[in-house]
């Protein structure tokens, strides 16, 4: 019977990996936000076209799906993991495996085919892994974050079919501020997961020319709050099937736990999380020249939720020994079976930044423009108080580009990155083995201006190694990515164009030597060492700009793969979970999403603006299967009322039932989630104070994301009432 639940929970993943990537790096005279006359950032939602600055290209007309949340809608979305963060976006959703750990899922793609950036650096951490690993990255002391689609992105890091997202923070001053000492602090409590945050950070000038900052974060939330049971529906009816078998076998007292583990309802069991970081950091500007160096530290403990009636799978031996886990008497998670121990997740990661920017004048190159950065990063899963599984990441990424002067028409930016990770797992369940990843790379762009069109290619070679040291195995890749781009101003300041992409993605060692039990999705996973280079070629066509004061971002884009590396069910069984092998065959993808915001009233002292968004993407494989955890179509409308310092905002999000799907897959209902926000900024300019009184899913609808392996489980959160202060002097 438990055996029965556990395929129902099994699912196939898309092994989502992609090779690195980069943002657009922002010179550090623009990264400082422009503010409009209520201190919100001029590149908010309602403030005008939204502009990505990269070296050497004026315009990224090219990156046709970009989102950048700062200001009032940053902090209205404010949530632990940036998954949760981006997912209100139109092509973003978010993993959601639990409170603790959310990654993006852009177009249907997740894990490392969508590479999380901290200031244009990859996090480095193991997050692309497992869904069930957090992100380490602290998004209470970001500036903002962005969030790059389309085939273009690749040019920042090759095959980047996903996406990017980049938090950008500014423990590396960003440049010299024009007050002797500037301060930002962000606090925030609410009601349905008992979250109490704060952040501060502080910048302030040593002497003319340096500047140094400082910033701390705590985050501190209970079990989740939901609307009714934790089981799905379909779940629930499978648990008391269970139990009535158990119980005509004569085994009550397993029947019994089977029928509590259904009826677990109002809060989700082990989804508490406690996160705080710490961060320095210290810049050096003379001309148009700086240099800079940051360190900071990220501590996160949070649970792991175990599907009710299965738990989690463990190894070993069940009796545990004592052990230290702090933190661990804080939490007292209900709903437990008798005798297992809860699974929770302690992740430490320390790392240091280098940037340096040097100007060269007036030649053929304007400037070289560099970022380091290093990560020692370790996860430890425990079992109550007993040391599961630890996984450890240590690495160091970089990127080199020198910025070409504008020439006339022409203008752009060469350079190489490298990247190097050991990866160690050991424990009962490390079932990627250790292994050494190091990968090297040369790329350009080029824009060139012909009036109103813009043409802009890019080109990118990777060299990819992977060792598995344990296990004697390596393996060389050599790909080749590039994309082309043109677009035409119709009329001021809106652009229609068409996108063309050629993409090739090195398999990653989980593809290539995984082999054992994968507990965060309920499945034996093993690799494929013969996995050769996934290919696909693209297409986006988009508009984008502004018709009077009506603002439009809306593509179409298809992808066709050769190769498209995956996992699928084989039908056996290993250690009672069911086996997943990594294949490789041809899959076709298609979307299209959505962004249109404009004045429904415009008057002196009140005016009315709507936001209508939509998202859908399908991908299907060569032989007529669905992949798995693909999100449905989904729509978004908000209307917002602002009258002298004060902003109302209504939002309704609708999502269509997701029943394309794959095998080993349930689908998944559709539900509709309505919420209200109230903001009040009593001052103007850039010393603001800005509070956020907000409901979220006023009605109490019970929803599941079709993304995340813990659906069947673990419900998005219920009513929620949320207060958060933002203030800046």
């Amino acid at each position: 019977m438990i055996r029965k639940t556990a395929l129902l929970l099994a699912s196939v993943v898309i092994p989502s990996h992609a090779l690195a990537q980069e943002a657009p790096q922002q010179p550090a005279s623009s990264e400082v936000d422009v503010l409009d006359e209520r201190g919100e950032p001029a590149n908010d939602d309602f403030h005008g076209a939204i502009y990505v600055t990269a070296s050497g290209v004026d315009r990224l007309d090219v990156i046709a799906g970009t989102s950048v949340l700062s200001g009032m809608q940053l902090q209205r979305e404010s949530a632990g993991q940036v998954g949760d963060i981006v997912a209100s976006l139109p092509g973003v959703e978010a993993s959601g495996f639990a409170p603790g750990a959310s990654r993006p899922i852009l177009r249907g793609f997740g894990g490392d085919r969508v590479r999380v950036l901290l200031n244009g650096i990859g996090t480095i951490d193991a997050s692309g892994a497992s869904d069930d690993h957090a992100v380490a990255a602290d998004p209470l002391i970001a500036e903002s974050i962005e969030v790059l689609r389309g085939p273009a992105v690749l040019l920042y890091g090759s095959q980047a079919i996903g996406g990017a997202v980049n938090v950008i923070t500014k423990r590396i001053p960003p440049g010299v501020p024009d007050e002797p000492f500037h301060l930002d602090m962000l606090g925030g409590v609410d009601s349905a997961t008992g979250l109490w945050e704060g952040g501060v950070s502080l910048d302030t000038m040593v002497t003319d020319n340096i500047v140094f900052h400082v910033d701390g974060s705590y985050r501190n939330t209970d079990d989740i709050e939901i609307p009714g049971f934790a089981a799905s529906e379909t779940l629930r009816a499978d648990l008391l099937a269970d139990a009535a078998e158990e119980e005509e076998e004569g085994e009550f007292e397993e029947a019994e736990e089977l029928r509590d583990a259904a009826n677990i309802s109002g809060t989700v069991p082990n989804t508490y999380s406690e996160t705080w970081s710490a961060g320095t950091g210290i810049a050096f500007f003379s001309g148009e020249s700086n240099f800079g160096v940051s360190f900071d530290y990220y501590d996160t403990e949070y649970g792991v939720p175990g599907a009710p009636g299965v738990g989690h799978h463990h190894h070993g031996e069940e009796e545990h020994g004592d052990g230290d886990h702090e933190g661990e008497e804080d939490h007292d998670h209900e709903g437990e079976e008798e005798g297992e121990e809860a699974v929770s997740i302690g992740l430490r990661r320390y790392r240091a930044d280098f940037r340096a920017n040097i100007d060269l004048g007036e030649g053929f190159f304007d400037s070289v423009q560099s970022r380091i950065g290093y990560s020692d990063y370790t996860h430890t899963e425990f079992e109550g108080d007993e040391v599961g599984t630890v996984f450890e990441v240590k690495g160091v990424e970089g990127r080199v580009e020198l910025v070409q002067s504008r020439r006339g028409n022409w203008s752009g930016a060469s350079g190489f990155q490298f990247s190097a990770q050991d990866f160690v797992a050991t424990g009962a369940e490390a079932y990627i083995p250790p292994n050494n990843v190091e990968t090297l790379a040369l790329f350009t762009l080029q824009e060139f201006y012909f009036g109103p069109f813009e043409l802009e290619a890019g080109a990118r070679y990777e060299n990819t190694e992977i060792e598995a040291t344990t296990l004697g195995l390596e393996r060389d890749f050599d790909t080749v990515s590039a994309s082309v781009g043109g677009s035409y101003m119709l009329f001021d300041d809106f652009r229609a164009g068409l996108n063309v992409s050629h993409t090739e993605r090195a398999p990653t060692a989980a593809e290539l030597y995984a082999e054992g039990p994968h507990i965060a999705t309920q499945q034996f996973e093993i690799g494929n060492p013969d996995l050769s280079v996934e290919r696909s070629w693209g297409a986006e066509g988009y508009v984008r700009g502004e018709i009077g004061e009506v603002k439009i971002n809306a593509s179409v884009y298809r992808n066709w793969f050769d190769d498209f590396i995956y996992l699928v069910g084989t039908g056996e069984e290993e250690d009672d979970l069911p086996v997943f092998a990594f294949l490789q065959q041809d899959a076709d993808q298609w979307g299209a999403e959505a962004q249109i915001t404009f004045p429904v009233i415009e008057g002196r002292d009140f005016s009315l603006l709507g936001d209508v968004r939509g998202a859908y993407t399908s991908v299907e494989f060569d032989d007529g299967t669905n992949a798995p955890r693909i999100p449905p179509l989904s729509l978004y409308g908000a209307l917002e009322g602002r009258w002298d310092h004060f902003d109302l905002r209504g939002e309704v999000e609708w999502y269509d039932s997701q029943t394309d799907i794959a095998p080993f897959e349930t689908a998944t209902d559709g539900f509709t989630m309505v919420n209200a926000s109230l903001g009040w900024h009593p001052f103007e300019g850039r010393e603001n104070l800005t509070i956020i009184a907000q409901v979220d899913n006023i009605f109490d609808v019970e929803g599941r994301r079709h993304t995340s392996f813990t659906k069947e489980f673990v419900p998005m959160t219920g009513r929620n009432f949320k207060l958060t202060a933002r203030a800046s002097f």
